[in-house]
């Protein structure tokens, strides 16, 4: 007589179950907000340094005037309109809405492509350059990390707007855009404190 155990009959017939998540249960999520611990970290330790070389100065900023505001400032109003069509996109992933989705991404392509733009304008008006002193080079990397991720997010909505150009994707494809829109709001909310910084912070 076979007495082994019939685990077949206790097997949970998942097939049922979506193969993609938004959100708390997806890993893409974790993943994400993994991500954004860990630069976040990377910005508050900048941000340290910049205040401690001010602390340690008795001249601030160093032989240099403060950063003109006018770039720094349209980047920050710019970068704020941009979290209006960044949420309606991860609104539309949320509901499998292709054409919207596609509208979105183009335009938030286009607003990423138009702060690099701008971006340049406020390196060019730091009045200081990288090597010129402690000061110089603690705005430099600031600037520099918050360009190298506006980039990089600007690339990813890039491509994506380019895949839902072309024909039906699969639903993990809006899980997709759903969380790179979240970590545009991360790239929003680290230049507003940058912007802080760097603009302000020489000016107090």
């Amino acid at each position: 007589m076979n007495s082994a155990p019939q685990h077949d009959q206790y097997a949970l017939d998942v097939s049922g179950l979506p193969a993609h998540a938004f959100g708390p249960s997806s890993p893409m999520w974790w993943g994400t907000i993994g991500m954004i611990v860990v630069e976040g970290v990377l910005f508050a330790l900048t941000i340290m340094s910049y205040f401690y070389l001010r602390s340690q100065s008795p001249e601030w900023p160093m032989r240099a005037p403060p950063p003109d505001l006018l770039w720094g400032t349209l980047n920050a109003g710019l970068m704020l309109v941009s979290g209006v069509p960044n949420a309606l996109t991860k609104r539309w992933a949320e509901h499998f809405d292709h054409r919207r989705v596609r509208l979105g991404l183009w335009l938030c392509t286009v607003f990423g492509l138009l702060l690099i733009a701008v971006r340049v304008g406020e390196f060019a008006t730091l009045n200081v350059r990288w090597d010129d002193s402690a000061y110089g080079s603690v705005v430099w990397m600031l600037l520099g990390l918050h360009t190298s991720h506006l980039i990089t997010d600007t690339y990813n909505t890039g491509v994506l707007a380019v895949l839902f150009s072309g024909a039906p994707l699969e639903n993990k494809r809006y899980v997709d855009v759903s969380e790179n829109a979240g970590y545009w709001y991360f790239v929003l909310v680290s230049w507003l404190a940058v912007y802080v910084v760097i603009f302000w912070g020489a000016r107090l």
